[in-house]
């Protein structure tokens, strides 16, 4: 397929529109520096860094709020060193209307710092809802993850599924970034043949460097061999260039559509490249569609 080439429009936009971004807690400036090129009511994610602390994440959040945008705050279990860290979070986050959605993932440490050892024992917990939490996003990863199991990693998608169903919450799945959308339709229809239903927003790279992008990659565990790259859109060959996920999204569009029963899929963009220059790369992606 030609990289410039796009689907029918329906299936573009039922990819595209409503699509969801990232930050840092310390990217207040770049959320600013985005808000005009964003759509209202965007849902926008809010890292759980190491590097980061409680007041970073707090106002990183009311930022979100406060420009028009819904914040999906990150909650990492493993570098929670008490439930009062997760109660004192979630209460800070209620304080400036922010916990209505959050993002709880297992987080990076190999050896949990206190009593969660993974998203599913903070969602088991049942603190999340004394804090207003009403929908509560969980981690997907079409190419698995470096550190854990398929078994495990399938095994645990559905206990959190059906525990966030018993407790009256709403799911989402997010997924790590890929470069190849064959393993992403193959998961998609895999998810759904366990009859999970909830709303699957699919990672992609906002445009970035090439040398960014394949260290992020390499981070976490993403297939970046040449062939896979080549089908993204970039050459391995040229890594002082940057690439966009044009023909990424152009293909899993072609493919959701053809899919039967792939529910509700929408796009999530990993802003390495900053997030004006992935809301305005969007902008110009559905005017092209639109041509």
């Amino acid at each position: 397929m030609d990289k410039f080439a796009t689907p029918a429009l329906p299936d573009v936009y039922r990819l595209v529109d409503g699509y969801s971004v990232e930050m840092t807690g310390k990217d207040v400036p770049g959320l600013l520096e985005a808000r005009e090129a964003i759509p209202a009511g965007t849902r926008v994610n809010v890292t759980f860094l190491g590097n980061e602390d409680l007041d970073m994440r707090v106002t990183a959040a009311k930022a979100v709020n406060d420009a028009g945008f819904v914040p999906v705050p990150h909650i990492s279990a493993r570098r929670l060193k008490s439930q009062s860290q997760l109660e004192e979070f979630l209460d800070r986050l209620q304080q400036v209307g922010a916990s209505e959605k959050v993002f709880v993932v297992g987080g990076d440490p190999t050896t949990p710092e206190g009593p969660y050892d993974s998203a599913y024992a903070v969602i088991q917990s049942g603190v999340l809802q004394q804090y207003g939490v009403k929908e509560v996003s969980i981690a997907g990863y079409p190419e698995g993850h470096p550190d854990i199991s398929k078994d495990a990693l399938w095994d645990h998608l559905g206990k959190k599924c059906a525990s966030l169903r018993e407790q009256d919450l709403d799911a989402v799945i997010l997924t790590q970034f890929a470069f190849d959308t064959a393993p992403v339709i193959s998961w998609i229809s895999a998810v759904r043949e366990l009859g999970i239903d909830a709303p699957i927003r699919v990672g992609t790279p906002g445009p970035a460097g090439v040398k960014r992008l394949l260290g992020f990659a390499r981070r976490f565990g993403i297939g970046a061999n040449a062939m896979i790259v080549k089908k993204y859109g970039f050459s391995l060959t040229n890594l002082m260039g940057t690439a966009g996920p044009d023909r990424f999204i152009t293909d899993l569009a072609e493919l959701v559509t053809e899919t039967e029963d792939a529910g509700t899929v929408q796009l999530h963009f990993y802003t390495f490249g900053g997030m004006r220059a992935t809301a305005e790369w969007v902008q110009k992606y559905l005017a092209r569609v639109e041509a």
